[in-house]
């Protein structure tokens, strides 16, 4: 008996002092805290990733160094001749701006460890290309000037520094244990994790207020890595101190900790339902692409259409979720123009519909969608908006509505949608008492996804 009264002493001794452990270097904060430092995130909803680096030039994908197995030499090529003539953030932030986005992340340094900023920690970097300037400090200010929230991505990969070791993702990775120590014999991670956390310091230090960071990626496993090999929790506990009102994402292998992170980020994949872990819905977005690729890639074809990313953007507020769209600009620092129509096209949705999306979410559960439809709810205003992906014909039933609805009206023109009986016999057979039926006009609006604003009563 004493030895099992031990056993658990001993237990609830190690979980006290792990929670210690974990409070005493992350993030403590309540619930209603955390809610109101995210607030102007999860009402935004529409952010721009873009995904920028030397993979620009060679243009067939920001892997490319990876997938073509280039070592270090073969890939200097591009840094010797990297010099973005045509960067203008002001553009850019103006095109994300139109297109009715409130933020953006962008890649300060990406796996193959070109550094778009000017870091005293290496010479890898754009000051010390052919355009000399460090890109991130024009980019912040430009995006800052446009009122949009601005936010890193910094990648915790580096195929370019002496001392990362190399792993599963390099491009000069191995099949076995014994080519990994040969590979890795003269390589030093402990030196990695000083040079990586040096320059997250950097980021969080000499740009101002940051509003998000978005760290990538770890891959536990074997030939991966994990949060031992990055210093998570020492990076995140200096990230919480620099920037304490920071968002970040949940990348760095600290799902378990309080405080590790902040928003689960599932990558070109829809959610069938709000993300939940242990037991509560938690805050998330999607990367998506237009494309096949992240960087700018001039052969892919594969290019999303406008209902397509409209759909993505509204499906993800309909589960309580952000949408974070890329771009991949070009080796001169334009926005590839397949890139450009589609925001332009998005942005002309966004300029009569952004109500349904800016501070919406998840419908409440006594209200189901209809058929070829998506929900969205503003709880402030108490307004319910249905987005059309197919057009009905003039007799809309809404399925157990009744009572509910104050006024309906169409979204981008404000036009009143009649709440009527059904004329068709046939229709107002399949009306049934709690149903209310909305009275169309036979031709759809002139909008790619038409949408239905719903006054609801208090």
């Amino acid at each position: 008996m004493k030895s099992i009264r031990f056993i658990k002493i001993a237990i609830i001794a190690a979980l006290f002092i792990q929670s210690v452990h974990v409070n005493a270097q992350l993030l403590v904060e309540t619930p209603e805290h955390k809610e109101k430092r995210m607030q102007w995130w999860t009402e935004a909803r529409f952010g721009m990733f873009i995904h920028w680096g030397l993979y620009a030039m060679p243009a067939r994908h920001e892997w490319v160094k990876k997938i073509e197995r280039m070592t270090n030499e073969e890939y200097q090529k591009y840094f010797d001749l990297f010099n973005p003539d045509l960067y203008n953030p002001r553009e850019w932030a103006i095109m994300a701006k139109n297109a009715g986005m409130k933020y953006a992340v962008i890649t300060t340094k990406h796996h193959e460890g070109f550094c778009l900023f000017d870091s005293k920690y290496t010479d890898y970097k754009t000051t010390n290309t052919v355009y000399g300037k460090d890109l991130i400090k024009e980019w912040v200010q430009a995006f800052r000037d446009e009122g949009l929230g601005v936010g890193f991505y910094y990648s915790l990969i580096d195929w370019h520094h002496p001392d990362y070791t190399i792993d599963s993702r390099h491009p000069q990775s191995a099949e076995t244990d014994e080519e990994y120590k040969k590979l890795n014999k003269n390589r030093d991670m402990g030196k990695y994790r000083k040079y990586l956390k040096n320059q997250v310091r950097e980021l969080l230090t000499n740009y101002g207020k940051i509003d998000i960071i978005w760290l990538d990626y770890s891959f536990p496993g074997e030939f991966g890595k994990s949060r031992d090999d990055w210093g998570s929790v020492e990076l995140i506990k200096m990230v919480r101190e620099l920037q304490p009102e920071i968002i970040i994402n949940d990348r760095a292998d600290l799902k378990d900790y309080a405080g590790g992170w902040d928003f689960t980020t599932p990558e070109q994949y829809i959610v069938p339902e709000w993300p939940i872990f242990e037991g509560k819905k938690i805050p998330w977005e999607t990367c998506q692409t237009f494309s096949g690729s992240w960087g700018y890639y001039r052969d892919e074809y594969t290019w999303k259409d406008n209902k397509q990313l409209l759909v993505l953007l509204i499906e993800s507020v309909s589960k309580g979720g952000n949408l974070l769209l890329n771009v991949g600009p070009t080796g001169r620092g334009t926005i590839d123009y397949r890139a450009e129509n589609a925001l332009n096209a998005m942005g002309e949705w966004m300029k009569y519909n952004s109500s349904s999306i800016y501070g919406c979410t998840q419908a409440p559960e006594s209200f189901s969608a209809p058929d070829n439809s998506l929900l969205t709810y503003n709880p402030k205003t108490n307004r319910l908006y249905i987005h059309l992906l197919d057009y009905p014909l003039q007799n809309f039933t809404l399925k157990g509505y009744k009572g509910k609805v104050k006024y309906a009206q169409f979204l981008h023109d404000a036009s009143e949608i009649k709440i009527s009986a059904p004329s068709s016999y046939w229709s107002k057979k399949q009306l049934s008492e709690n149903d209310i039926n909305l009275s169309l006009p036979v031709n759809k609006p002139p909008v790619e996804i038409p949408v239905i604003e719903l006054i609801l009563n208090d």
